[in-house]
């Protein structure tokens, strides 16, 4: 194995939780602490810990849509969990170490573009601010997110919908069986992106043997083919075999060998919430692959390989799906062709659901057409909380044709009809609100 320089950065926030004994709360990442303690992994000469940074309000303005604004959607916690991955991205971009794992909560990467509340746990999607940052901060690059939490996306997935530079792989529990509901293949990505939204559901009890497949046979041949500048891990853990909430049998070192292929850049921990039984072999087993070290040791007590076998069918179940999925990807251009023909604009109309607050949103999106950047896009959002609430973005790296229609419909806009409009240009830093 090639040893590596990994850095760390926790933080349990121990302010923030739903609810004392909501599973997402700060146990979660306190036996992981102990456990890395007890291994002795910060004794050795190539990993390092780091504290985290704080993200600024700015940072979420550059990728959301916060409703009225962010601080009222939000926590210092959110700010130093976001703050904990800028961290991350800033210690291997400035090559201080070869990679980064950002063991942070609260989790975000159900938030989406707007933010009317918080659902399933997420207020703030902080993979999605971190990529912006890198981007503001670095100059715009190829980002690939590979997202391996139990459950879809959503967020993340909505975020990049538009996004032709960044990647979004999804693998994830079928949606048929758990929430969000959502993360099938035909979810494709938007008309200028389409085939960079990936999906993958498995169906429940896919062991090691059905990740590990599609990791090999679809996953990294569409890495490869799209050649990114940065490797992202959405590093959910609740794809374990004794996870509460899920249905999946992967193991801890399922989840190493993984990350060893997979050899993400940043890895952001994600969603996870067998505290004891699984996150501290699952997190030690991360560790130890991307830091180059042997891993084999790493096994939960109760590990039995025959228990959580998938069987003959669950395998040909997967083998034929990534089969398809990957002939998805190849046939990308002919099928886009084939979805704009000669439209200037597309539109898709949503309801969404904010579990966590009990919110209801009913939004409106429409896209511009383009060969030359992600599309200026413009949103008309109405949430039960009677905001009503109308966006504009301008995308990065757009086009100068983007850019002035962006500019246009924000000043023409009939402010009377909502509570707020927004004005979001990512190339050049700005966020207005009137």
């Amino acid at each position: 194995m090639n040893v590596k320089k990994t850095g760390l950065i926790f933080f349990p926030a121990f302010d923030w939780a739903i609810s004392p004994s909501h599973p997402e709360r700060e146990e979660r990442l306190l036996y992981t602490q102990d456990q890395v303690f007890e291994e002795g992994l910060l004794d050795l000469d190539n990993v390092f810990e780091f504290k985290p940074g704080l993200a600024s309000t700015e940072d979420i303005n550059r990728i959301h849509i916060c409703v009225p604004g962010a601080e009222s959607v939000i926590t210092e916690s959110h700010l130093i969990s976001a703050g904990g991955a800028i961290t991350a991205a800033e210690k291997v971009l400035t090559k201080e170490v070869d990679n980064a794992f950002a063991l942070v909560r609260p989790p975000g990467h159900h938030a989406m573009r707007v933010v009317h509340g918080a659902r399933g746990f997420c207020n703030i999607n902080i993979e999605a601010i971190m990529v912006e940052y890198i981007r503001h901060r670095y100059g715009h690059k190829r980002i690939a997110i590979v997202d391996t939490d139990c459950h879809h996306g959503d967020g993340s997935q909505d975020i990049f919908w538009h996004d032709p530079d960044t990647l979004y792989i999804s693998i994830h529990q079928d949606g048929r069986t758990l929430y969000p509901g959502s993360g099938f293949p035909n979810e494709f990505g938007g008309p200028n992106a389409l085939g960079y939204t990936i999906n993958i559901p498995l169906p429940p009890n896919t062991s090691d043997k059905g990740f590990l497949f599609a990791l090999d046979n679809l996953i990294l041949p569409i890495l490869d083919e799209f050649k990114p500048d940065l490797v992202i891990n959405s590093a959910g853990q609740d794809n374990h075999y004794s996870d509460p909430i899920t249905n999946m049998n992967f193991s801890a070192n399922g989840y190493a060998i993984l990350n060893e292929r997979l050899s993400p850049d940043i890895a952001v921990l994600e969603g996870g919430y067998s505290i004891e039984s699984a996150l501290p072999y699952i997190n030690v087993g991360i560790i130890m692959a991307m830091a180059g070290l042997d891993y084999s040791f790493v096994k939960e007590p109760d590990y039995n390989p025959r228990e959580i076998e998938q069987s003959s069918q669950i395998s040909r179940y997967i083998e034929e799906e990534v089969s398809q999925i990957y002939e998805l990807w190849k046939n990308r251009h002919s099928q886009k062709a084939e979805m704009v023909k000669n439209a200037k604009y597309a539109r898709r109309s949503r309801s969404i659901y904010y579990d966590t607050d009990g919110i209801n949103e009913e939004q409106e999106e429409t896209i511009r057409i383009c060969d030359d950047c992600g599309g200026m896009l413009t949103i008309d959002s109405k949430a039960s909380t009677g905001n009503r609430i109308f966006a504009v973005i301008v995308p990065g790296q757009s086009c100068s044709t983007c850019r002035e229609k962006g500019e246009k419909a924000f000043e023409s806009v009939e402010t009377g009809r909502y509570d707020y409009v927004y004005f979001q240009d990512r190339d050049r830093d700005l966020f207005i609100v009137k």
